[in-house]
């Protein structure tokens, strides 16, 4: 792309393919794990967070491995090898049963371990050759004067903005893949997809009339609306919902398989454009032997303050993904319970953000330019305050929506008459503005959280420094359990609150270091302040 290192599409595209597959999973992780073994949403979601919490923690590792061997592309081959063996398990249609949940559920959770692992090794290390790469082209710039090296400057936002748009174009495509080769399996055996069937499928198939009238009324109507009689003895009826479960289920299973081909179709990019890429360990080495010990000692002071701004921007970020990774749990189950969604299953509204992301990434990109053109130019500390802002605005209006409509939990709202239930049920534009608003904060804080770590990142420690990005992330991950827990219990306005709150405390945390930062990464002209000056 013009302006740009000419490495940045071929890692782009690298990315996008496993982000592809990735996002086929991650979309319907949640209700697969409700749906194929029958858990209740607080474990299913437990997992969940402890699987997304792995892959940024695993980030770490993976930032250390590259650093310590100085071979980060072998290190992101691997991971891509090692994520298609994780997708390979997950792809085998297995039947759950209460006779073998016992080594099929921790068999899946091995999968996701594998998945997470291969990310670690993944994600952070081709991140951090992309911020290689702008030093590079800094540098260059740098020779052809101070212009040209504010212009350049200016190019390294953005370069994160477009390799970050690449990521949603394969989350645009993938939450449509698994729902549709779902409902094609349900279709070919006689079935429609339904959300409310496998739960109750396997409550009738665990407690038999036991589950209740209404709620055996229920199954049997909807399955009835399919042409699908229910038998009268409750064996064969039983059996029936296991054959339910068996095929819908199956199709989750297919989907998977898309995912394995994703990886490997990153890969094959991967290895035909790596020699695009810089290494960053070549780069430490030599500038390594050019240091004095009065510049090691100045670069010290400043090495401190470089950490210290980090480590304060990651604890913000804790807070951004802990919010907006709500998105997998949550609000997929807010979708699913208070959204009518008749015409798309809950799944693909995720789709809605990444579809946002690309529509949304140049324009942005644009203005920003526009404004560093003129002078003008918003630092990245700032920009990251103004994203924590606009994402307490989305949870902002999920409170207004859901108190207005005076939504009770979602336990208590699952329980109405269907008829009831179905009235008072939000419409699909709900999904689309609190989507708008979080996807214009993520475009705020997420590529640009990633530009500002490769400024004040040491470069021997570029992979490292990633990771601990991605492990902020992980933090955040694991609290995902919590929206889910307040969701069901309480009124569910009470839950979207909790996130606006954190949101709008992290921008005003934010804006008051915004200062500080900007002096440590050089965005200002005010010099940077050591510790002992301080």
């Amino acid at each position: 792309m013009k302006g740009h290192p000419k490495g940045l599409i071929a890692a782009a595209l690298s990315n996008m393919g496993e982000r592809f597959g990735y996002y086929i999973m991650n979309a319907v992780l949640v209700l697969f794990l409700c749906s194929k073994f029958g858990l209740a949403e607080e474990k299913a979601t437990l997992i969940y967070s402890i699987f997304y919490m792995g892959i940024y923690i695993l980030s770490l590792v993976g930032g250390i491995i590259a650093d310590r061997t100085q071979n980060y592309k072998g290190t992101i081959q691997s991971g891509l090898l090692v994520m298609a063996a994780g997708y390979v398990i997950l792809s085998i249609p297995i039947l759950a049963t209460s006779s073998n949940i016992g080594w099929l559920l921790p068999l899946t959770c091995v999968a996701l371990f594998l998945i997470a692992f291969g990310n670690g090794l993944f994600k952070g290390n081709l991140q951090a050759i992309v911020g290689q790469m702008y030093d590079n082209f800094e540098a260059e710039a740098a020779k052809e004067g101070p212009e040209a090296l504010r212009v350049a400057k200016g190019k390294r936002d953005s370069g994160f903005q477009i390799f970050y748009m690449f990521i949603n174009v394969g989350g645009l495509i993938a939450p449509f893949v698994a729902p549709l080769l779902r409902s094609w399996w349900l279709g070919q055996n006689g079935f429609e997809y339904n959300a409310d069937l496998p739960a109750l499928c396997h409550g009738f198939i665990a407690e038999g009339a036991a589950l209740g009238a209404d709620a055996v009324t229920k199954m049997t109507e909807l399955f009835a609306s399919m042409n699908v009689q229910l038998p009268a003895d409750i064996a064969a009826a039983q059996g029936v919902c296991q054959d339910y479960l068996n095929v819908f289920n199956t199709g989750v299973h297919y989907s998977f398989i898309a995912s394995v081909c994703a990886m490997l179709i990153s890969l094959t990019i991967f290895l035909c454009t790596k020699k695009k890429f810089p290494t960053p360990a070549k780069k430490s080495a030599v500038a390594s032997v050019e240091y004095t010990a009065e510049e090691k000692l100045a670069m010290a002071k400043e090495l401190k303050q470089r950490l210290y701004a980090m480590f304060a921007v990651l604890i913000i970020a804790v807070f951004f993904w802990f919010s907006f990774h709500q998105n997998g749990t949550s609000m997929s189950l807010f979708a699913r319970d208070f959204v009518n969604t008749s015409v798309l299953p809950p799944e693909v509204w995720q789709a809605v953000n990444p579809f946002f992301v690309i529509i949304l990434t140049f324009p942005i990109m644009w203005f920003f330019e526009g404004l560093t053109r003129r002078g003008k130019a918003i630092s990245t500390p700032k920009k990251i305050a103004i994203g924590m802002a606009i994402a307490g605005c989305a949870y902002l209006f999920m409170t207004i929506f859901c108190k207005i409509n005076a939504y009770p939990s979602a336990t208590d709202f699952r329980a109405l008459p269907v008829e009831e239930a179905a009235a008072m049920k939000a419409g699909a534009w709900v999904l689309i503005v609190y989507y708008f608003f979080m996807t214009v904060a993520e475009l705020f804080i997420s590529p640009l959280g990633l530009s500002f770590i490769s400024k004040v990142a040491p470069k021997n420690l570029l992979g490292l420094c990633q990771g601990l990005w991605l492990g902020a992330t992980a933090v955040g991950n694991g609290f995902l359990w919590i929206g889910p827990l307040l969701y069901n219990k309480f009124p569910i306005w009470t839950a979207w609150i909790v996130f606006m709150s954190v949101c709008f405390l992290s921008m005003v945390v934010m804006f008051c270091m915004v200062k500080w930062l900007e002096r440590v990464t050089g965005e200002t002209n005010v010099p940077v302040e050591t510790k002992e000056e301080a």
